[in-house]
């Protein structure tokens, strides 16, 4: 293996405005177009950093509360601020002290957790 090309997460049909919402204005990540063969599917493609974070449509939607991505953030604080004021809760948590983490929570229910970038 080389390296992790993208993860995944389920989101249901009709949801992707919202996810654009927290993904791209919120959170930051660029908007990816999906080539043309899977654009029909739905969902939605973004990058962050080297790696992307797919989003796509499953008629049988679950959303993901203990699976995850993990995204490090290069200031973790503007973004708990961008958060609060979006209504989004940032839940810390503290189970390894040397890393400052937490989760929130997408539009559709999915887990995504912030990781502070250390230097």
């Amino acid at each position: 293996m080389l390296r992790l090309d993208h993860v995944q997460l389920a989101i249901p049909a009709g949801s992707e405005e919202r996810c654009d919402t927290f993904y791209v204005d919120l959170l930051g990540l660029e908007p990816l177009e999906k080539p043309a063969p899977l654009a029909g599917r739905g969902g939605r493609w973004y990058q962050v950093g080297a790696c992307q974070v797919h989003l796509g449509v499953d008629p049988a939607f679950v959303p993901a509360t203990k699976a995850h991505p993990a995204l490090v953030v290069e200031d973790l604080d503007a973004l708990l601020v961008r958060c609060a004021a979006a209504g989004v809760v940032f839940t810390p948590d503290t189970s390894m002290p040397e890393r400052r983490r937490g989760f929130v929570v997408d539009p559709v229910g999915n887990r995504v957790e912030l990781i502070a970038a250390t230097r």
